[in-house]
């Protein structure tokens, strides 16, 4: 059984992004199903000799059979709760039953299934309706299956601690519905991580759901209450209303929380249900230190401090790539390519430029004009996008796939390339780009930093935001070329400049600019003077 692979769905999410490296540390053959191997290429445990790799989509079953082939386990980690599905029951659903037929067919050994307590109430949420029909789906065929239900997972990066610390942070005073008396009984991610991984080697789990919550039941004022000491905060005043419902509190979630209303919501629907373990059975056949809430918090809130988030809610899917990003041609995918560019050229190496290029955003900010991108951040929290809130999971590093902010990074080449796409809500579709390329002048090192804003606009409402905002990004992105220039303590040599015109060459995400010292050469001689 050890010489097979196990087979982790949700590889790139919260849970998911955990489980691998620990299955791996602990000897066991792993293969992974993502929609992106370049997006999975940026974790640290990318390129382990035991890890398998194949590219598909549980949603659409491209890649299930393939990645069932062989396998004597398989841990569905799958939740379509993404902005992006205008029904994520359905599409749910969808996955579950492709997942129920890859297994079949390949002859898995078991099938092991992360839910959510579902309690005993004809009124639950949408949201944990699905996961238990998740659950009934996945027992339709005669593979084994195990599930496991757990309620709020706390740790850093999950999306119910987020909720929690952003509200506690920011609100001295809370107006919230009754479901603040809701009881909970949350759990710790690494108590859920030695439950998935212990249930492969305890055979009286087959076939069997359990309940998996910590030692602690507790209202979430309580909740609310324990963090704020943990977090060292003054008193919070909270005080429940009968009159919000949950289409309210997601929008107010939204913006005070980096949760996006799309999550929000379902996430506030689920609240209004007790989630407390029926049994706790589990605790028997797989015995462990089951961390109290408080010290679930404190160890969450201290890898926050420390910048060591491995996973956060906003790692897992995959940002819908527009055609006209992938294929180039503007008219082809059904109008008009507009873009901003500048460029800079700043006396100091490819290196050190790319070191303070690829810290921007989160809480180094954008260099220049801060508070003009928090006043759009402002807006679109508003309008119901993500916002600024979101921040970068770490400061120092981005990989392919990661929230910046209210953009996501589609490439990232070190020295060479950062691509950002917008993730906020626009009348069309946008891509930051900054790309550097080696200038000679001399013995000594110039570095040519460009910044591209690229906008595809949505009907006549596009053109107008784009062109009602074309003299803003003049000011912005020459003054954020200055400011990254100061940032790095290097000597401006020329510039910043508005470049007039460029090839827009989209043909593929994967191409590697390969610029030699005299293309670059060349090209800079017949640079546009500054404007």
């Amino acid at each position: 059984m050890h010489d097979k692979p196990i087979l982790v769905t949700g590889a790139t999410g919260y849970i998911g992004g955990r489980l691998v490296p620990l299955l791996l540390s602990q000897g066991k053959k792993v293969r992974v199903l993502v929609r992106s191997r370049r997006k999975l290429e940026s974790r640290p445990w990318a390129s382990h000799e035991n890890l398998e790799v194949v590219e598909g989509d549980m949603v659409s079953g491209k890649g299930t059979m393939d990645a069932a082939c062989g396998c004597c386990a398989a841990y569905y980690l799958i939740h379509s709760m993404n902005p992006a599905q205008k029904d994520f029951r359905d599409a749910d659903r969808k996955a579950a039953y492709n997942m129920v037929q890859a297994c079949r067919i390949n002859r898995v050994g078991r099938i092991i299934y992360l839910s959510g307590v579902v309690p005993d109430d004809p009124n639950i949420s949408k949201h944990l309706a699905s996961r238990a029909e998740v659950a009934q789906i996945l027992s339709l065929s005669d593979v084994p299956l195990t599930v496991l239900r757990a309620a709020q997972i706390i740790g850093a990066g999950s999306a119910s601690f987020e909720l929690l610390r952003y509200l506690v942070d920011r609100l001295p005073v809370m107006i919230t519905p009754r479901w603040v008396y809701s009881k909970c009984q949350p759990i710790a991610v690494s108590n859920v991580l030695t439950y998935l991984t212990g249930v492969l080697d305890a055979p009286e789990t087959v076939n069997k759901t359990y309940d998996i919550g910590g030692p602690d039941i507790v209202t979430y004022k309580e909740l609310f209450e324990i963090y704020r000491q943990e977090a060292g905060l003054r008193k919070r005043l909270i005080i429940p209303v009968p009159v919000l419902t949950p289409r309210l509190s997601s929008l107010w979630i939204n913006i005070v929380t980096p949760v996006p209303t799309s999550i929000a919501r379902p996430l506030v629907e689920g609240l209004r249900n007790n989630v407390v373990c029926a049994e706790n059975s589990i605790r028997d056949i797989i015995p462990q230190e089951l961390l109290t809430v408080r010290e679930s918090i404190t160890r969450a809130l201290e890898r926050v401090r420390q910048h060591t988030v491995d996973t956060s809610w906003t790692d897992a899917g995959e940002p819908e790539i527009p055609e006209w990003v992938t294929c180039g041609d503007s008219t082809y995918a059904g109008g008009t390519t507009l873009y901003s560019a500048h460029a800079v050229h700043i006396k100091d190496t490819m290196n050190n430029v790319w070191g303070v290029v690829k810290r921007i955003g989160g809480t180094t900010g954008w260099y220049k004009d801060d508070y003009l991108w928090r006043v759009r951040g402002i807006i679109d929290k508003l309008v119901g996008g993500p916002g600024l809130r979101r921040g970068r999971r770490d400061p120092e590093e981005l990989f392919i796939g990661d929230a910046l902010d209210f953009w996501r990074v589609l490439d990232v080449q070190k020295n060479r390339r950062l691509l950002l796409l917008a993730e906020m809500k626009l009348p069309g579709e946008a891509l930051l780009e900054f790309t550097l390329m080696p200038v000679t002048t001399g013995a000594e090192s110039v570095t040519e930093l460009r910044m591209i804003a690229y906008f595809h606009p949505r009907g006549i409402w596009g053109m107008m935001y784009w062109y009602a905002l074309f003299p803003v990004h003049l000011i912005i992105f020459s003054g954020m070329l200055k400011a990254i220039a100061k940032a790095v303590d290097g000597d401006i040599v020329k510039g910043p400049w508005r470049i007039k015109h460029i090839a827009l060459q989209r043909c593929s995400l994967d191409t590697v600019h390969k610029i030699t010292v005299a293309e670059a050469m060349k090209r800079n001689d017949h640079t546009p003077k500054e404007s």
